[in-house]
């Protein structure tokens, strides 16, 4: 699981970085990773999903 989140951790890395994405679909993201969050899912999904969350909203500020 630690190496699908590092991947992840890299792609969001790099899409933000290099604007493959705009503020929209970054937003847009957000809320489909709060889906991620909800209380039905295992707690490691939840920590990533909001991890990431948080990782987008730094970078839309």
């Amino acid at each position: 699981m630690d190496d699908v989140l590092d991947l992840l951790d890299a792609l969001l890395d790099g899409v933000t970085r290099l604007k493959l994405i705009s503020a929209d679909e970054a937003r847009a993201l957000m809320v489909l990773l709060g889906v991620l969050e909800d209380d039905a899912q295992p707690e490691e999904i939840r920590r990533a999903a909001g991890d990431m969350r948080y990782r987008i909203s730094t970078r839309l500020a």
